[in-house]
């Protein structure tokens, strides 16, 4: 049998080719290493600055209207200013906060932001737990239940009110007709102050659960699912499920949720406003569900004490501090627990 040898070509000393050498790198030239040096820092400059262009509009536009407009009312309220001449102030150091002490109006509106406040948020953030936990299992359009609950948030506080007051009227209403149906004679939901008060908070309450419901919803489907396969395989069925795995899993959402429903509800202004409009700010003919920011507005553009005015408004901003550092308190104490 013929073997084949196969044999490499040596390279020839003379006429064979030599192996390439490697070029000789070119010397740099002063002007593209001057251009690249150039580029470089400006690429370092507009890392470092890019970030603070991009939100200088933000803050801009917080300054103009918004810390400015809060330092300003801070110094219009320790002068007696009135609306008819703003730039006019005469010093009064701590008067208009003093005069708050003894002024039953404010207490009195200071009463109603409280109970009014009450009787929407806890009543609101129930039935949103309750609705997420529906949404929170499988269910056919999903999407079509998600966007109708988010519709009352998108819909205007204004024609929102007119159609409660409509809902609640003392003769036609539908809620009087209803109530009668069932042998309730008729209440006056605008001239009482409980009726009046529960009418609100209806109004507050529509608007806003079905927001929260979604945002109950959005921290439900994050709870692991690892925890609800562990409690069932415990022999935990759906209802023991949702109170020792779901709520222990939302403690932080219930407390964001009920810190921004009690802001909300401290500011409560469109809806006490437009339910009785023939009484304007005054909050009802006794000024039975006139809230903070009603009360603020009826002595600064009704009574024309910017003032006062200004000192309200500075005491609902102390307020919402208050509120803040109690959420922050709570907020580190949950931390701590888990």
């Amino acid at each position: 049998m013929a073997t084949r040898h196969d044999t490499a070509a040596l390279p020839s000393g003379k006429g064979g080719a030599a192996p390439a050498r490697p070029t000789a790198r070119k010397a740099s030239d002063p002007v593209d290493e001057r251009r690249r040096a150039r580029l470089s820092r400006r690429w370092q400059r507009d890392v470092r600055w890019s970030p603070y262009a991009f939100i200088a509009p933000f803050f801009l536009l917080f300054l103009a209207f918004g810390l400015f407009p809060l330092l300003y009312t801070g110094w219009a309220s320790l002068h007696q200013v009135e609306l008819t001449a703003p730039t006019d102030m005469n010093w009064v150091g701590l008067r208009n906060y003093t005069r708050l002490f003894d002024d039953e109006f404010f207490w009195n509106a200071a009463q109603n932001t409280l109970t009014i406040g009450i009787i929407s948020t806890v009543p609101q953030l129930l039935m949103a737990m309750g609705l997420a936990h529906i949404l929170n299992y499988k269910l056919r359009a999903s999407t079509f239940y998600r966007v109708v609950m988010l519709a009352p948030y998108a819909t205007s506080i204004a024609a929102a009110s007119l159609v409660f007051v409509l809902l609640f009227g003392y003769d036609y209403g539908m809620v009087n007709w209803a109530l009668s149906s069932v042998g309730i004679d008729h209440i006056d939901w605008q001239n009482d102050k409980w009726p009046s008060q529960i009418a609100v908070s209806t109004i507050v309450i529509w608007r806003w659960t079905g927001y929260n419901a979604l945002i109950y919803l959005a921290a439900m489907q994050a709870v692991p699912q690892d925890l609800y396969e562990s409690a069932a395989l415990d022999g935990a069925n759906r209802f023991q499920q949702f109170f020792h795995v779901t709520l222990p899993q939302l403690r932080p959402t219930i407390l964001f949720t009920a810190v921004v429903s009690t802001i909300g509800a401290s500011q409560l202004f469109g809806e006490p406003l437009l339910f009785d409009a023939s009484k304007g700010a005054s909050g009802g003919a006794e000024h039975q569900f006139q809230t903070l920011g009603l009360y603020l507005y009826e002595q600064g553009w009704v009574n024309q004490h910017l003032g006062r005015a200004s000192a309200i408004a500075w005491t609902m901003f102390l307020i919402l501090l208050v509120i803040g550092v109690i959420n922050y308190v709570i907020s580190r104490r949950l931390r701590a627990s888990q």
